[in-house]
């Protein structure tokens, strides 16, 4: 059934194995392996060892320079490493004691395999000229292990780690040069992390820091005395370090590395903190060179290392986090504040202050005892005294103002400059005689104050910054003379105003030249001070920590400021770029923005409105009311001056983008039968290594072999059928004469020439062609040159695994999920892929007739002509005919290649084993004639080199809890796959009871054999871990655990939702070249230590391109699509060319020395680095790392395809950029990068967030104004002009507000600009690589689908994460969806998930807007209405099927349902829940708690901090309380028609907001004595006792609400814009007042609900309340108060929404229209109606009616409330004296 692996294969890798073991196959065919690869025999010996490999004399010959610890032991201290163990094995190759478990101590009884194997290590073998052999390599790591305790299964890992690294490096250097470089980078080379913290840390100063500060201990200080002052400076120090490291022999040097290995092969949590690893080294290894060590004979024990270095370490990493409670690990209630996260552990190390702080137990610190000493104090070393904080990630949105105070210096200050200069009314000085005088000295003195704005951004933000640091050390003195230079800053540039002022106002209409002259002095002293603020990078003032020459500021220096430097061109292109935005910006903004304000401005300044006067406040505030208009329009154009700029980033960078693209010949403009008659040529020279290859055959003859590979891969993958296939590929002709034959090549080269050809080769539009396409144009572009195979650098690719789907099941497959889906899976992948279905059928009908034939009966049946098509039916339906597994499981493997499975990324990665055979054999006629006919050895050797170069480990977590299914699937893929390795982790219960369980990191493959007893595999290798390595958010933990499995030099991250393709895979050669590792010199890096070769800095990071392949599902998935391709490819081709490019996205190489050394590849805190891979990115380049970006290579990625899991992901990554807002490397990167680099990272990274966030604000900012506006234009007379200019007769006493007029128009503009200008992007994007057609038609498809609509919620959801984000935390990992948005989701879903983010927010906007349309139409609105109706009815409209009529009202039945259970019995999936839920983001759960343990989750939401809520939910909603309250009173400021001033406004407002609230009280009290009397006795009898309470009460409430507004309407007269404006009034007191009790009036929730039931059965005992009986009444009663008013307002939104939703069901065929322009599928080929049992039709009928009807009452009450007064206003009239006051 399964496809066994067809080859024995030898795991070449293990040389511990044994040789009677089932793994090992011996080789005795005699050919020569012993070649030396280039024929050259290299004679550079090893720089001073005169090769004697084990000169222990010389190694320890104590007086060199290398070793200053002659001191012999003086310390007393018991050291656990000196007591006797027995030794770990009787003699040392024997069998060793596997620690626990002694069955499987045989497997790996011997070492090296028998003398015949065939060499494990090619390039490391011995006529090479290898400074150690295989066995002395082993014995330094036997002799390492015995030392120190290592695991032995560690040692084996890491043996077979550092061989495949050196024969990766060795096959294309010398071995001698291999060694070197890889010392270099592991510890004493320029670029070695090791070297640089040893001199950061300021470790060279006498090598202790203990002598530096302890004068004390002159013990060690013998040779002080000669030591002049000037070898302390660093510059000798590293000229001492390279000739230490040069006289170095090889052995030691290998000695070192081995040991490096070993300690991180077993560190575990410690690998993500670096720095804390390098001490651990560096302790280890002057240890290790202390004659103690040495003189030791007996081996400690094993495990020993793990116990004492690691857990207690690890321990105090987890208990940051979590706590144990009953035996379970509980998430403790702390946020990134108070938990010392890794990255504050290895800050700790960078400083000699820091490590001073390690004390042990007795209280001595570790620094004072001589260094060989340290090591063997480890185990009592207490950490909880040692670590700090060392960054305070607060939640608040401080930390936007210190990391990005340069933006908004630039955008502030400017527009104070612009606004200022253009508002000369607001500073006039008034003459007596109504004269007035615009004073010049005035306006330049006032126009300069836009510095002391700079000041105050500036002064602001450092002060957050010292909360923010800790105030220990020497990082705050910097902080302190900035602020006393600020301050003077300030006084300079705000001070001469007030002398101007005084002096102008003093001055009657004439300047005194003082003044005038003061005045342009200040300005100029502005105008520089703004430019340095907005410049200068805030940690280079006062104190450099970018640049400095202290030694004090190194270690950040080197850790977080050593930004790779660009070359100049780049640099320029950089600066250029900045320049042409900002230029732009600076005069659109000007004319387009601030000229157009001036009117405006000017009009409105001296405005009084006469005539008004309210009860209370008499004409103060009325009179004013333009004031405060012009205030909110200053807000609002500040606000737009910020979207200006993004605006015009968007359009250079995209015109960068594009010009780099012609530039690299990657456009479409490039004539295209050009780029495919030349593709063999391109092969030819760019795929094939052909310049070491002598050339026997004709380039033709290679190419074909790769050309035809590529076709028939995908002929396999069904993307062409048998007909194309013969077009495309080179077929061998006869060529006539002497029965030669010859290549002819395919039609498909020559016709591109002759247009009459074109669609022939391949579907059009298809796969295949996009394909062949992007193949045959990513090869125009220049790429590095490869090497031949057996040179290439090794590689490895890592996908983690959790819970992804593995292997789709056929019930999976071909049952539908659910009543919602109408679809099976497998029907909906044939209809997107019907050319591919197609040749899946024709092939299965091929192979099951040849079956047939060898079983010798047809599955068809007879073979008589009649066969009908009708046999063929179950083919076309569902792939096989004859369940019989083999069948089945293609159908299975199709499904799974086209959705988005663990099985296509395997599959596709795979791919890469596939392109190293075939490049290696194409390229080495020679080993294919060696192997004459014998295909087996020919295979075998194929598959030994890919297995050499290439590994793939997926890292399963939970490979050992899988299921059956799941199992089964996994082993499918290993036997598929044999060379596929899985690690995962195994659990072990626990030695002792009680103790915790041990966990190892396991791994496997195809070829481990099956232990008999369980039926699981063998691991190759099982290594202890310190505990639970799932500490973070589980992905890059799960990452962490495999990353020692990896092998080579190069890592690629892939995610289980990927794909390659082998076309691509061929290209791998040329990827690696990126690294700029091929040809490395041949001097050492140590005898030339300013080598030039030597001195670049590493490239960290290799990005390529993704391909979504969910792009044409549709819409949606065609959104995502594009939003990658113009984030993942547009913007990343600019970004990685001016060095802003910081890794984004999986199909990512890296340089896995680099990355492993500097804290592993991605960041693990929990919560904080949510989304991990962006904090390795930021890592590697604050580290010095190079990012680049490649154009010729892609991966394809799938991407989430319902709205529902696309906004899931959306909100992911919202959450996760606000918590990197509050990361370290934000600040670093904020505050230490040169400006035009800072504003490449703050616009490609933060600032698109920000910008998502000023849209929204934008738009509220405008419709507030816009309010104020209306009541300005409904109240008073405006003037009219004739068109000649002149006022129009009849006009006395008017106002002037025609320029605002304008001004509004203009705004709208600029919103819908910047909302459209997302578009651009992509636009051009599909312009350059696909041609103006398809552009065009892409766009066009979007704009018909609604895809704007889509755009302005998506904003509103990404503002809405961010924000709740920085103010309650709460960021976890969404697991993003990987199905197909097929399914309906009903309406009480979509409702609870969007209300809070989207919905609450769009209702309220749209009652202002209708007000304003009442209020002040214009034509413009229009865009208005359509976006903030996006806000409200988005999730329903890309709900699929949301419009079918039964669905619509069965919906209604579900909503009313989930609105009012929950009561009496306890409803996961009830409006209560939701409501309890979200208030619970403020309140927090109960700490003490009193259910279940299981309800206390790790996921628990802490309690918010006062500070973060006190602004979002105090201030603010006051605020727009407030704000709309005085847009009311104004208002109603007027006298009516009949002259008499309306009662008082605010009595009024007060009565109609508060009186719902005041109303629910009573009726619950009334309730609450009610249930308290007879609940006790009812509700035993009458289990729904507390549902009739409950709506009772309920049913009062809403009852309640309507009838205070239909009073409001009443009171108001009828007047429909009044009430409105009423209304919104109301609805934000009545917000502000929910908002105020819940924030401060409430305590902590329960986890459980039972106090909500108790509420409403009276029955509080039994409830498991405990003490809390008596004081959860009064709570819950407030709590029901505002629930109550909640419930009625949800229950009145829920309703609008229905209503804005019926009319397009009144239309016939309204879902069809709408599934076409969701899925983008002709009506034919649309999803079919579920079919329903005679049974569910008639329960449905019923529904349909009972349901329908209430639905057409409650449209027709609603619609009565509101029309009928309003139609019969003129004949209702009441009398009543107690309304006429209000």
């Amino acid at each position: 059934m399964y496809p066994q692996s067809s080859s024995p294969t030898a795991d070449h890798a293990d040389p511990f194995t044994s040789a009677g073991g089932p793994r090992r196959y011996v080789y005795n065919d005699n050919d020569s392996d012993n070649v030396d690869p280039y024929g050259r025999r290299d004679t550079y010996a090893s720089d001073s060892s005169n090769n004697g490999l084990n000169d222990t004399e010389r190694y320890y010959d104590h007086n060199s320079n290398y070793d200053p610890y002659a001191q012999p032991d003086t310390d007393s201290d018991v050291d656990i490493y000196a007591q006797r163990y027995p030794p770990a094995s009787s003699e040392s190759l024997g069998p060793s004691r596997m620690g626990v478990s002694d069955s499987n101590a045989t497997a790996w009884a011997e070492y090296a395999g028998p003398p015949g194997a065939r060499e494990a290590y090619p390039a490391w073998s011995a006529e090479r000229q290898i400074p150690l052999s295989k066995e002395e390599i082993e014995d330094i790591f036997l002799d390492l292990t015995q030392k120190f305790g290592f695991q032995r299964d560690s040692m084996r890992n890491m043996f077979d780690f550092l061989m495949q690294l050196l024969d990766s490096r060795a096959s294309r250097m010398s071995p001698n040069q291999a060694l070197l470089t890889l010392h270099a980078d592991y510890i004493g080379g320029e670029h070695a992390n090791y070297r640089k913290w040893y001199f950061a840390a300021q470790l060279d100063l006498d090598d202790a820091v203990g002598h530096v500060q302890n004068p004390g201990l002159q013990r060690l200080n013998r040779r002080a005395g000669a030591r002049s002052s000037n070898e302390k400076s660093l510059a000798t120090a590293m000229e001492r370090w390279r000739q230490a490291m040069n006289n170095m022999s090889q052995y030691d040097r290998l000695r070192q590395i081995a040991l490096y290995l070993l300690c991180w092969g077993e560190a575990a949590q410690v690998r993500f903190v670096p720095e804390c690893l390098c001490f651990i080294f560096k302790c280890a290894d002057d240890y290790y060179r202390s004659p103690e060590c040495q003189n030791k004979v007996e081996p400690v024990s094993e495990g020993l290392y793990l116990k004492s270095v690691i857990k207690p370490l690890y321990r105090f990493i987890r208990d940051q986090g979590y706590e144990v409670v009953d035996g379970r690990f509980v998430r403790r209630e702390r946020d990134h504040a108070d938990i010392i996260g890794y990255d504050d552990i290895n800050q700790l190390f960078w400083y000699p202050e820091g490590i001073a702080r390690i004390i042990l137990a007795d209280k001595t610190r570790l620094v004072d005892l001589p260094p060989p000493h340290r090591f063997m104090k480890f185990h009592s070393i207490d950490w909880n005294r040692a670590f700090f904080k060392t960054y305070y990630e607060k939640r608040s949105f401080g930390h936007l103002l210190v990391n990005f105070n340069r933006i908004w210096v630039i955008h502030i200050s400017l527009y104070w400059f612009y606004t200022a200069f253009n508002s000369p009314k607001v500073y006039q000085i008034s003459l007596p005689l109504n004269k007035v005088y615009n004073s010049p000295a005035l306006s330049w003195s006032v126009t300069a104050l836009g510095g002391a704005v700079a000041t105050i951004i500036m002064i602001a933000a450092t002060l957050a910054e010292f909360s923010y640091i800790p105030t220990t050390w020497n990082n705050t003195s910097h902080l302190s003379r900035r602020l006393l230079f600020l301050f003077i800053t300030l006084g300079l540039t705000c001070g001469p105003t007030f002398y101007i002022a005084i002096a102008e106002n003093n001055s009657d209409g004439t300047t005194s030249s003082l003044a005038l002259i003061l005045g342009i002095v200040q300005f100029f002293i502005s105008v520089v001070a703004t430019l340095l603020f907005a410049t200068m990078p805030s940690g280079r003032m006062f104190g450099d920590r970018v640049a400095g020459k202290s030694r004090k500021y190194l270690a950040s220096q080197t850790f977080t400021a050593s930004y790779p430097g660009l070359h100049t061109k780049a640099r320029l292109g950089s600066m250029a770029l900045w320049a042409l935005v900002f230029g732009c910006k600076a005069t659109e903004s000007y004319f387009f923005l601030t000229l157009s304000f001036r009117d405006p401005i000017a009009v409105m300044v001296g405005m009084k409105i006469q005539g008004c006067s309210d009860r209370y406040f008499g004409s103060s505030l009325c009179t004013n009311q333009a004031a405060f208009t012009l205030a909110i329009m200053y807000v609002m154009d500040l606000v737009l001056f910020f979207l200006d700029t993004f605006l015009w980033y968007i359009i250079w960078n995209t015109v960068f983008s594009i010009a780099r693209s012609f530039l690299l010949g990657l456009s479409i403009w490039t004539p295209w039968k050009d780029i495919y008659t030349r593709l063999p040529k391109r092969i030819y020279a760019k795929l094939l290594a052909t310049r070491d290859m002598e050339v026997k055959y004709k380039p033709k003859v290679l190419v074909s072999q790769i050309w035809n590979a590529i076709i028939i891969s995908m002929y396999r993958e069904h993307l062409l059928s048998i007909e194309h296939v013969q077009k495309l590929l080179y077929h061998q002709v006869d060529s006539g004469h002497d029965g030669k034959r010859s290549l002819r090549a395919p039609p498909f080269f020559i016709s591109q020439s002759d247009k009459g050809f074109k669609g022939e080769f391949f579907p059009s539009g298809s796969e295949a062609e996009r394909r062949i396409s992007f193949f045959a144009q990513s090869l125009t572009t220049a790429v590095p040159e490869p090497l031949p195979v057996d040179a290439m650098p090794a590689f490895t690719v890592l996908t983690p695994h959790y819970s992804e789907k593995i292997l789709l099941s056929l019930r999976e497959i071909i049952r539908e999920e659910d009543q919602n889906t109408r679809v099976t899976l497998l029907e909906y992948l044939k209809q997107l892929h019907p050319v591919e279905w197609d040749n899946f059928v024709k092939d299965t009908k091929i192979l099951a007739e040849e079956s047939a034939m060898f079983n010798g009966t047809s599955p068809f049946g007879t073979d008589e002509k009649g066969q009908s098509k009708m046999d063929d039916l179950p083919f076309y339906c569902i792939g096989f005919k004859s369940a019989a597994p083999e069948f089945t499981l293609r159908t299975r493997i199709w499904a799974s290649l086209r959705a988005q499975t663990l099985y296509r990324t395997v599959s596709g990665m795979m791919n890469y084993a596939k392109a190293i055979k075939l490049l290696y054999r194409v390229e080495n006629p020679e080993v294919v004639q060696q192997f004459g006919g014998n295909t087996d050895k020919l295979e075998r050797e194929l598959e030994r080199m890919a297995r050499r170069k290439f590994k793939f480990v997926v890292s399963m977590q939970r490979y050992s809890k899988f299921n059956k299914e799941e199992h089964e699937n996994a082993e499918f893929l290993l036997r598929a796959y044999p060379d596929l390795q899985i690690a995962y982790l195994d659990e072990e219960s626990p030695r002792k009871e009680g103790g915790e369980s041990r966990l190892f990191s396991a791994l496997i493959d195809g070829h481990s054999e099956f232990i008999p007893e369980t039926g699981r595999r063998r691991p190759n290798f099982r290594i202890e871990l310190p505990g639970n390595p799932i500490l973070g958010d589980g992905k890059s933990d799960n990452q962490n655990h495999a990353i020692i499995f990896y092998r080579g030099e190069y890592l690629q991250l892939i995610d289980a939702n990927q794909d390659n393709y082998l076309e691509e895979c061929l290209k791998i050669r040329n990827i690696l070249g990126e690294f700029e590792e091929y040809s490395v010199s041949t001097q050492s890096p140590y005898a030339q230590y300013g080598h030039k070769e030597f001195k670049k800095s590493p490239v960290a990071i290799v990005g390529a391109r993704e391909y979504i392949f969910s792009e044409n599902i549709g819409i949606l998935g065609d959104l995502a699509a594009g939003k990658e391709q113009t984030f993942g490819t547009l913007s990343a081709r600019a970004w990685a060319w001016i060095g802003g490019k910081l890794h984004y996205g999986h199909p990512d190489f890296l340089n896995a020395l680099y990355m492993n050394t500097r804290g592993g590849v991605s960041k693990a805190q929990k919560g904080l680095h949510l989304n991990e891979d962006i904090y390795a990115g930021m890592n590697a380049f604050g580290r010095g790392g190079r990012i680049k970006h490649t154009e010729y290579y892609q991966c394809g990625k799938g991407r989430d395809l319902g709205f529902g899991t696309i906004l899931n992901f959306q909100t992911k990554i919202g959450t996760g950029m606000g918590e990197q807002m509050l990361s370290r490397e934000y600040y670093y990167m904020g505050t230490q990068l040169p400006v035009d680099r800072f504003l490449t990272f703050y616009y490609g990274h933060p600032g698109f967030h920000i910008n998502n966030m000023l849209v929204i604000l934008a738009v509220q900012c405008f419709i507030v104004t816009m309010v104020f506006l209306g009541t300005l234009n409904s109240s008073i007379l405006v003037c009219q002009y004739s068109s000649a200019g002149t006022v129009l007769p009849g006009m006395d006493g008017c106002y002037n507000l025609t320029p605002v007029f304008d001004w509004i128009h203009r705004c709208i503009i600029s919103i819908f600009l910047v909302f459209m200008i997302a578009f651009l992007p992509l636009f051009i994007q599909e312009l350059v690589e696909r041609g103006t057609g398809r552009a065009i038609i892409r766009l066009g498809k979007q704009f018909m689908s609604l895809s704007p609509i889509f755009e302005v919620f998506s904003t509103q959801i990404y503002t809405h994460s961010i924000i709740s984000n920085l103010t309650f935390g709460g960021a976890r990992y969404i697991a993003t969806g990987r199905g197909f948005a097929t399914t309906r989701i009903s309406f009480s879903i979509l409702f609870s998930r969007f209300a809070g983010p989207s919905i609450y927010l769009g209702m309220r906007t749209l009652i202002s807007l209708l007000y304003v349309t009442l209020a002040l139409w214009t034509p413009y609105l229009i865009y208005f209405w359509f976006s903030i109706l996006a806000l409200c009815v988005a999730p329903f409209l890309f709900n699929p099927h949301q419009f079918a009529f039964a669905d619509f009202v069965i919906d209604y039945r579900e909503f009313l349902r989930w609105m009012s259970r929950g009561n009496s019995r306890s409803h996961n999936n009830s409006w209560i829940g939701y409501c309890r839920l979200s208030r619970t983001m403020i309140t927090g759960y109960k700490k003490k708690k009193l259910g279940l343990p299981s309800d206390k989750m790790s996921g628990d939401v802490p309690r918010a901090g006062w500070r973060a809520v006190i602004f979002s939910e105090v201030i603010f909603p006051i605020v727009m309380a407030v704000l709309f309250t005085i847009a009311y009173i104004f208002v109603k400021s007027f006298p009516d028609s009949t002259g008499k001033l309306p009662p008082n406004p605010l009595i009024r407002i007060a009565i109609i907001a508060l009186g719902p609230i005041v109303w629910n009280a009573a009726v619950l009290l009334l309730q609450f004595i009610i249930s308290i009397f007879l609940g006790p006795m009812m509700d035993p009898t009458f289990p729904k006792f507390g549902s009739v309470m409950a709506s009772t009460a309920h049913f009062l409430g809403v009852v309640g609400m309507l009838g205070f507004f239909e009073f409001l309407w009443f009171l108001e007269a009828w007047n429909a814009s009044h009430a409105v404006l009423g209304i919104i009034a109301v609805i934000a007191i009545q917000r502000a007042v929910h908002k105020v009790l819940i924030a401060v009036f409430l305590s902590r929730e329960f986890k459980h609900d039972e106090t909500n039931r108790a509420w409403w059965t009276g029955r509080w005992y039994g409830r498991g309340l405990g003490s809390h009986v008596m004081s959860q009444p009064a709570r819950e009663f407030i709590v029901k108060i505002i629930e109550l008013s909640l419930w009625s307002s949800d229950l009145l939104i829920g309703h609008f929404l229905l209503f804005m939703l019926t009319p397009p069901i009144l239309f016939p065929y309204a879902d069809r229209l709408h599934a076409m322009l969701l899925f983008w599928l002709r009506p034919s080929k649309q999803i079919r109606a579920p079919l329903y049992s005679l049974k569910q039709k008639k329960q449905r009928r019923w529904i349909i009616i009972k349901y329908g009807t209430i639905y057409v009452i409650v449209v027709v009450v609603f619609t009565a409330l509101i029309v009928l007064p309003a139609a019969f206003r003129n004949r209702i009239h009441f009398n009543c004296t107690l309304c006429n006051n209000l």
